[in-house]
């Protein structure tokens, strides 16, 4: 079985900068997603299109097939109490916030007493961005995920 529309894929990965820095990876729990509904960045989408398990790889993508590019004064005020990720903030760390689009990372410019500076851009936005992949399962999609767009089940999405 291949990578192709229609197919829920689980992958590893492990996420380097242009200077090889690790910054992120999945550590043995496999990520989940519907190959050909947008779940997944474009770049890494066409990378993966036509693999099979088992398969091992690497990537470079452009910030235009990632995260984008650094959209500059994407500053904005929020209350602190919409910051999800830690206790107490610091110039720097990233945060998670709850949007109307879903769930965005921001990073923390400025901390206030009740409200916190945070920068919109995604941490990676402008950079350009390496992953070695390797394709751990490909199944079919259940009709439910093919309804609702999104992979079910370990490592996709938990309703």
């Amino acid at each position: 079985m291949k990578v192709e529309d229609k197919k829920v894929v689980q992958f590893l990965y492990v996420l380097k900068d242009e200077q090889q820095s690790v910054l992120e990876s999945t550590e043995n729990e496999p990520v989940a997603y519907l190959h050909g509904y947008n779940n997944m960045m474009a770049g890494l989408e066409k990378a993966l299109a036509g693999k099979a398990v088992g398969d091992k790889f690497s990537v470079t993508l452009p910030p235009a097939e990632a995260y984008g590019e650094r959209v500059e004064g994407s500053v904005q005020r929020v209350p602190m109490k919409h910051l999800q990720g830690a206790k107490k903030w610091k110039p720097g760390m990233v945060a998670t916030v709850e949007t109307e689009q879903g769930q965005r990372q921001v990073t923390v410019v400025k901390v206030g007493k009740f409200m916190v500076t945070v920068d919109s851009n995604h941490p990676f936005a402008g950079k350009t961005l390496i992953f070695d992949l390797e394709v751990v399962d490909i199944r079919d999609a259940t009709d439910e995920e093919l309804t609702h767009g999104h992979a079910h089940g370990v490592g996709g999405h938990q309703h």
